[in-house]
């Protein structure tokens, strides 16, 4: 037995018995290293010791009961229980622990109590409850925890496997004694699930005091938890609006993701590569317990593609989605090589001769066009050249012997719209087994596509062309590289036929206006030509009619015996008068006020 311990056998009657050690002195500073091995309880109270080693009972294999109890002890190693396979209760209790191992309760499968009552927790981790499932006795009051991770309320059985429910009577299979008095609980909806369960009657939870009281917020100090109303949280659920991202190099990408929870989650960005997101972020709450980000990805580079990880984390805890950028190579656009076919080629034997190539629209070839307008026949010297110099390198059908009897000549074209154009050609010497090669490009392009058909067939549509875009084509002999004659080169901007039905509607339209108009102007030259030539004595016999009329005026006529009312006589004005009244009232044309005594004035 150690010096500084007490060792003492307890014996049965049937020659059995169990060892217990008592170490409480107070100098003790250690854990003490040579307790008998028999030892089934060991208590170790009132001492100095600070901190408990690793595997410090290791040898203790029949150790049923462990009381480290009001020491110093601050420090305690994640081994430190090592070994104890039979150890069924552990009491730490009144000393000075900040933080628990509780991955350390693996080590000890029948323990049913654990008692870490007056320590200075201050929290606990959410992983915890895995280590805590088959505790019965669990004392964590006159700590300083303020609250427990919704987590370890839905892994501990206590709490995940019982209903809570105040109408509900819950079958009793196993009690479980909890101590979370004493504590300066925040109420919010991290321990709703603690208070639900204070406000139920015979449940498999029992708390050792009911009557535990919440510290914060300020709104509900000092309130029991058997009154307080709190929301449940709930745990984030978080979504990405798509998994796997395939963008060109150098394109613009968003990144959203969603996410629910209550209290509404933070959302932030990170990438599994641990590289900073250094992008544009954008987030928004449209209401309670909801809220969405953005990350635009700007101009991406290959620096750009990785995992990227969108993290929900609320009271309730934390989830994450993923996305994955793969950035590409942009796609080009090439000219199919002849050699190479990606077109299909139709031919027919009668009425037309077709072909579609791929330049982002189809364009077909079909014989016997109608649309006929003016023709751009200008040559290139250049191309012309390269054509002839590299016959065997260009994309022409080597299915049969060059025929050199056979020759073309007056290749011109005959309908020119801005999206088709119709050529036509001559054959000399041909035969009826003797084909030509019809090739056409956008001018410039040195890859031509080539079309073999019979010589006697002297006229091809070509259809689907780009509007406003010159392109060459050459006619030759099968197997024969064309010459400068037997090239064309044409432009899509010539009139369609709706321009020139318009056009010659314009023509009509102006012609029956010039019908209507010029007998009108013919009718007004006679007249001013009729009028310069009267003569003047009757031009001013006509103007005098037309412009002076006889006045007539009323002047006062003098008072006579029996004239009755009758005050007013009429009297015809003389020439100078008349004149007279003319010119005043073209001078002043208004009233002038008459003086008593002087004749009246009048006004034309």
């Amino acid at each position: 037995c150690p010096s500084q311990c007490t060792c003492v056998y307890h014996g049965r009657s049937d020659g059995t018995g169990t060892r217990s050690v008592l170490c409480n002195d107070p100098d003790m500073y250690e854990i003490p290293v040579n307790v008998p091995v028999d030892t089934v309880k060991l208590r170790i109270e009132k001492t100095v010791i600070r901190r408990i080693p690793t595997e410090a009972f290791y040898y203790l294999v029949d150790l049923k009961y462990l009381w480290v109890t009001y020491n110093c002890v601050a420090n305690i190693d994640i081994s430190s229980f090592y070994n104890l396979k039979q150890l069924h209760e552990l009491r730490l209790d009144g000393n000075l622990l900040s933080t628990f191992p509780w991955e350390s309760l693996a080590e000890m499968p029948n323990l049913r109590t654990l008692d870490l009552h007056n320590n200075k927790l201050t929290s606990i981790p959410a992983d915890a409850g895995r280590y805590l499932r088959n505790l019965t006795y669990l004392d964590l009051s006159s700590n300083k925890l303020t609250t427990l991770p919704s987590d370890l309320m839905d892994i501990w059985p206590p709490f995940s496997g019982a209903i809570v429910s105040k109408n509900t009577d819950i079958l009793v299979t196993q009690r479980v004694i909890l101590g979370f008095q004493d504590n300066p609980w925040f109420c919010d909806c991290r321990i709703s699930k603690l208070i639900e369960f204070s406000k139920i009657v015979d449940t498999s939870v029992v708390l050792l005091d009911p009557l535990v009281s919440c510290s914060g917020p300020e709104s509900l100090a000092g309130i029991l938890f058997q009154r307080a109303e709190l929301e449940q949280c709930l745990k984030p659920s978080v979504m990405t609006s798509a998994t796997k991202i395939t963008s060109p190099l150098g394109s613009n990408v968003l990144l959203r993701c969603d996410a629910t929870g209550y209290p509404t989650p933070q959302l932030t960005w990170n990438r599994s590569d641990n590289i900073p997101v250094n992008y544009t972020v954008i987030q928004e709450t449209p209401g309670e317990g909801v809220r969405w980000s953005i990350i635009s990805l700007t101009g991406i580079s290959y620096k750009d593609a990785g995992e990227y990880r969108c993290k929900a984390k609320n009271l309730a805890g934390m989830s994450e989605a993923a996305v994955t950028v793969t950035v590409q190579e942009p796609e080009r656009t090439t000219t199919p090589l002849p050699t190479t076919p990606t077109t299909t080629a139709v031919v027919s034997t009668e009425r037309s001769t077709s072909m579609t190539f791929n330049d982002k629209k189809q364009s077909r070839l079909m014989l016997d066009g109608k649309k006929v307008s003016k023709a751009v026949t200008n040559g290139n010297k250049k191309q012309i050249g390269d054509l002839s110099k590299k016959g065997e390198d260009t994309s022409l059908n080597t299915a049969g012997m060059a025929e050199q009897n056979v020759t073309v000549k007056n290749l011109r074209v005959i309908s020119e719209t801005d999206e088709r154009v119709t050529l036509t050609w001559k054959t000399v010497n041909a035969t009826g087994n003797s084909a030509v090669t019809v090739l056409y490009s956008k001018y410039g392009e040195k890859d031509m596509l080539p079309l073999s058909t019979d010589s006697n067939k002297n006229k091809v549509t070509i259809d689907g062309l780009q509007p406003s875009t010159q392109y060459m084509a050459c006619v030759s002999p099968k197997g024969v590289p064309p010459t400068k004659e037997q090239c064309v080169v044409f432009s899509t901007d010539g009139l369609n036929d709706e321009s020139s039905s318009e056009f010659s509607i314009l023509i009509v339209a102006s012609s029956a206006a010039c019908v209507v108009v010029l007998p009108l102007i013919f009718f007004l030259l006679y007249k001013v030509l009729k009028l310069h030539l009267k003569p003047k004595s009757a031009k001013e016999a006509e103007l005098a009619k037309e412009t002076y009329v006889q006045f007539e005026t009323l002047s006062l006529k003098p008072r006579t015996l029996g004239a009755g009312d009758q005050l007013w006589a009429r009297r015809y004005t003389d020439e100078s008068e008349r004149l007279l009244l003319c010119s005043r009232s073209s001078m002043d044309s208004q009233m002038t006020f008459k003086s008593e005594g002087s004749r009246s004035e009048y006004l034309c």
